[in-house]
């Protein structure tokens, strides 16, 4: 029997998500788990604006390394903190099952909200995507575990969060409204878990082959091609999203959200996800830059 150490941040979401892997493996593999905890930067630096600390990374990279220093054998994620570019000597070995990939409003919803009314969120894209909709209103930063941010809802205001955080820990009965995927394209990979391990792992890499969701990990893909052909992070306003019936919708707006493209289409089965998630980044960037010029 096999015995795998699990690397992952140490926040509730977190140690959840790692836990319904471990138990998948060992109801699967018939593995014994362990858990090794890991502070990222993200965690430590609870206060800096994400865009502010280079986006995408600072919630994987501490984790990464205790699989590559040999302190741990895997590394779970939420797949929409991992850069586009996957580490050296690491591999995505299994993509879990899809959780609800939506944003959601805590407190209030998008239609109650009076004029002036305050919405806090550390993402640049989703204050890009809502102030299309709803200009008039206020926008803060905000940053925090997810009981951090639950306790800071403005009075009369929202928060906005992934609904996936939410369902995992049970907290599904906090949400005031889920936003639709066209009103709010969500961040590449949102809803989903990657599992990483070494890159000449056999034994690893054989236990998260029958772990790994092909749907879901095909949308994924399809998403990061998206990101990775933009060159960006989460430091700057995009997102795409591969449905389960093959709609895919793309998003990207300038750095000061005020100029945006939204993208629809449709990756078939037999389409080549990537190729065409990386020619719509490629599209999304043409679109805004004429939009720009005009």
């Amino acid at each position: 029997m096999s015995t795998f150490r699990i690397a992952t941040r140490s926040s509730a979401q977190a140690r959840a998500q790692s836990e319904f892997v471990g138990t998948l493996l060992e109801k699967v593999c018939g593995a014994s788990i362990e858990y090794v905890y890991v502070d990222t930067q993200g965690d430590l630096n609870a206060t800096t604006p994400l865009h502010q600390m280079g986006g995408q990374g600072v919630f994987v990279k501490e984790v990464q390394r205790a699989v590559l220093d040999g302190r741990a054998d895997l590394a779970v994620h939420s797949a929409k903190d991992l850069p586009s570019q996957v580490a050296d000597g690491l591999t995505i070995g299994a993509v879990g099952e899809r959780r609800t990939p939506n944003d959601c409003l805590v407190g209030n919803k998008l239609s109650s909200l009076a004029s002036g009314a305050t919405v806090a969120t550390g993402s640049v894209r989703r204050r890009a995507q809502l102030q299309q909709l709803r200009p008039d209103l206020n926008f803060v930063d905000l940053r925090g575990n997810i009981q951090t941010r639950l306790s800071r809802i403005p009075e009369n205001g929202a928060i906005v969060m992934a609904v996936a955080a939410l369902e995992i820990l049970g907290l599904n009965d906090r949400i005031a409204e889920v936003l639709d995927i066209e009103t709010a394209v969500p961040m590449v990979g949102q809803g989903s878990v990657a599992i990483e391990c070494r890159t000449d792992d056999e034994t690893a890499l054989s236990a998260l082959s029958q772990i790994d969701h092909s749907a879901s990990r095909r949308a994924v893909e399809a998403e990061r091609a998206f990101l990775a052909e933009l060159g960006a992070g989460c430091s700057m306003p995009v997102a795409a999203h591969l449905s389960s019936q093959g709609v895919f919708h793309a998003f990207m707006a300038s750095e000061d959200g005020i100029s945006c493209v939204q993208i629809e289409g449709v990756i078939g089965d037999s389409d080549d996800h990537r190729v065409i998630g990386a020619a719509t980044a490629a599209e999304c960037r043409q679109r805004l830059q004429q939009t720009n010029e005009s």
